[in-house]
């Protein structure tokens, strides 16, 4: 196998920059062009049909099928006109991956000609078999239907393959009995759970909002490797991380690759993809080098939480064909190497108004900052009361080896707001303390808030060990995994959101009912948040053993592994929040739970398998050839006479790797001997806890005798890259 790690190493040394041609010198002139935009469909469409379908889709009301038909026409004229000969219900599965399945425009009609043609009822609704995805036992393999229903708030475009161009149509997916299947149906729900609840408390402040939206901005972090060089390393391309690897003498120490210059073919790679994602609407603004050795990092404009997470998974997928073109693979573990930084997606997440005001945004006068302080103090309080469901939101198998590693923000879940905010909150809680205030203290109360805008210009620092920070107009959940889909923690923390704004407005009408000024009122409920949910608040290092042992006493849990973090998602209190907010019934809940364990277990198991194949199998062959290399040496130098004092380093290097190669075959057998003992497990709890408890903890060992031996065999018989190869990017 060492064959094909040199191999690799000659093809990436030889490679050169692609050359990427912009199909224009201006954006503009081509953002968006493979989209089904609003623009687009004025165009193909009658203005009344156009006005109808606008209408609801700002509405959220279904689409009648009469104005599905004209969509439909429009839609296929329009794809048609930009070369698509296939269409396809593009969904997002509890996989986390994205599906699809295409069908052709083309059909025949009754006399038998060849004729093209696209339904209502085809664009409105498909049945693709529920049973083949992940479904915690909701649908069975006899019970097969499921159906994807179009989401009209989110475009259709066009993807462009080699072989053709289709025509995506964004929707949810559902079983036959209504139980959702996937990521989307969810979110779109607690999208419209937070409007309903967010616009009654805008109008104690503004009458003329209407409609309150969430945005979101997602950073994506990832790593790029030689395509060759991923080709002779089995666990990542099977795990997609690293199972070995003894860390390079230069590594991420120096921080010289953070902003630094990009290299030329990851330049191009970088130019490709903007280009293609800009074509697709996906509004990709930002580039650059991220800490770690070959990680990287793009960043897009705010958008609609929905198609926020829409773009996120379109650029994940795009991501991957566009770099095979360039002899790279996209790397979008959150750990693929240990001893450097993980990678990971911060959502940047507000709350928008028709009228275009952000929420979390101040303004300049008491009024319209009472209204920021609002749903700035009632997030944190929202934060507060269920972050262990936010924990559980994020929870997976590769994010487990990112949070808490002292590289992203640890498993314990707080809040950052800086110092000149809390001073703030502090003022307040200070002077809303009484029933009723003086003259003087509303004034000073009004002063205080009018200075909101002040603080926060000049508070820029950022905690980076916050899971959850404020950082100025919106709040950064740093904590989700870079393969992550988005709508798990987006769609929890709208709920959360929505369900404390409905507690404010009810606590709140119900002091007025007694009498109370809406002002006062208003002040009151916040104060009494602000003292509720103070404990959350932490401005200090995440990352130090004082902060873990200050959260325990603060009685924050501090999950460190999937299965247990799990577990909150089918808490009575969570159980009762989804329900009550008709977002998941408990068997659906129950079923996701369900899902996310066997997802969980099934990595550990499939990492677990290649560990012991590529240590029994690769790593102890090669040891023992170039041990018996040593021993041939050793014969050699006896036979001409050397004393035992001229073969003594031979000798210990002999000894050190028959101590390795020991302890790999033990623990190996141990750890396959666990596994075994956990697959008779029945329950999916049991048996996710034991590969977390009983199998896991071996890698750790194995990894370190392997790792020992590949500083001790000779360089030319090492059978897979090594990590100073993997790292540099030729």
């Amino acid at each position: 196998m060492h064959n094909l790690r040199f191999h690799a190493l000659l093809v990436s040394g030889s490679l050169s920059p692609k050359t990427v041609k912009l199909p224009s010198e201006k954006v503009s002139d081509y953002f968006g062009q493979n989209v089904f935009t609003a623009d687009t469909m004025q165009k193909f469409l009658s203005r009344e049909v156009y006005q109808e379908i606008k209408s609801a889709i700002e509405s959220g009301q279904q689409i009648n099928r009469k104005i599905a038909e004209h969509v439909a026409n429009a839609m296929m004229a329009w794809a048609i006109s930009k070369g698509a000969t296939h269409y396809t219900h593009w969904f997002q599965p509890l996989t986390g991956a994205t599906a699809e399945k295409h069908n052709t425009f083309f059909e025949l009609n009754a006399e038998g000609h060849a004729i093209e043609n696209f339904s209502g009822s085809a664009l409105a609704q498909q049945e693709p078999d529920a049973s083949s995805f992940p479904s915690g036992g909701i649908r069975n393999t006899f019970e097969a239907r499921g159906y994807t229903a179009w989401d009209p708030s989110s475009p259709a475009f066009i993807i462009e393959g080699r072989a053709g161009k289709t025509l995506c149509i964004p929707t949810i997916f559902v079983s036959y009995t209504g139980e959702t299947l996937d990521y989307k149906a969810p979110l779109l729900k607690t999208i419209n759970v937070l409007d309903e609840a967010a616009v009654p408390v805008c109008q104690y402040f503004d009458k003329g909002i209407t409609r309150v939206h969430a945005t979101l901005g997602i950073e994506q972090e990832y790593f790029l490797i030689d395509s060759a060089i991923y080709s002779a390393r089995p666990d990542l391309e099977i795990t997609g991380r690293t199972l070995f690897g003894h860390a390079p003498a230069k590594g991420q120490q120096l921080g010289d690759h953070y902003f630094g210059s990009i290299h030329s073919r990851v330049s191009s790679f970088m130019s490709e993809l903007e280009i293609e994602a800009h074509k697709l609407g996906i509004p990709l603004k930002m580039r650059h080098n991220e800490v770690a050795p070959s990680q990287f990092e793009c960043v897009p404009v705010f958008e609609e939480v929905n198609l926020a997470v829409d773009h996120n998974q379109l650029l994940m997928d795009l991501m991957g064909k566009i770099a095979s073109r360039h002899h790279f693979k996209v790397l979008l573990h959150e750990k693929p190497y240990a001893g450097i930084n993980g990678s990971g997606k911060h959502n940047n997440w507000s709350i928008c108004s028709n009228t275009g005001k952000n929420l979390l945004s101040p303004g300049n006068t008491p009024k319209t900052n009472l209204m920021f302080l609002t749903f700035f103090i009632n997030t944190i309080r929202a934060f507060y009361e269920h972050a262990d469901l936010l924990r559980a939101s994020i929870a997976s198998a590769g994010n487990d080896h990112r949070l808490g590693a002292h590289e992203a923000p640890p498993a314990i879940m707080s809040l950052f707001l800086g110092g000149q905010l809390t001073a703030a909150l502090d003022e307040i809680e200070k002077k809303v303390g009484k029933e009723k205030l003086s003259p003087e203290e509303k004034s000073e109360v009004k002063i205080n808030i009018g200075r909101i805008p002040e603080i926060l210009l000049d508070n820029t620092d950022r905690n980076r060990t916050s899971p959850f920070a404020f950082t100025g107009n919106k709040f950064e959940f740093r904590a989700v995994g870079s393969s992550a889909n988005c709508s798990a923690a987006m769609s929890t923390l709208n709920l959360i959101v929505a369900n404390q704004l409905k507690a404010f407005r009810k606590d709140v009408d119900g002091l007025i009912a007694k009498g109370r000024k809406k002002d006062d009122a208003i002040l009151h409920v916040l104060r009494r948040y602000i003292v509720e949910s103070k404990n959350i608040r932490f401005e200090g290092n995440g990352y130090s053993e004082d902060w873990i042992k200050e959260a325990k006493k603060r009685g924050f849990n501090n999950f460190r592994t999937t299965p247990e973090a799990l577990d909150m998602m089918v808490s009575k209190k969570a159980k009762k929040l989804f329900s009550d907010n008709h977002i998941f019934s408990e068997r659906e809940l129950e079923a996701r739970h369900e899902i996310l364990l066997e997802t969980y277990t099934k990595k550990i198991q499939i990492e677990s398998r290649v560990m012991g194949d590529l240590s029994i199998n690769h790593i102890v062959p090669t040891a023992i050839k170039y041990q018996k290399i040593l021993v041939e040496n050793v014969e050699g130098m006896k036979d001409i006479g050397l004393k035992p004092a001229d073969y003594k380093c031979q000798l210990e290097i002999i000894r050190k790797i028959s101590e390795h190669i020991a302890v790999i075959k033990e623990k190996t057998d141990e750890m396959t001997e666990a596994r075994k003992q956990a697959n008779k497990l029945k329950g999916v709890r049991e048996k996710a806890f034991a590969y977390s408890e009983k199998i896991k903890p071996f890698f750790d060992t194995i990894r370190y005798h392997v790792d020992k031996l590949e500083l001790i065999v000779d360089d030319e018989l090492w059978p897979v890259p090594k990590y100073r190869e993997m790292l540099s990017i030729k």
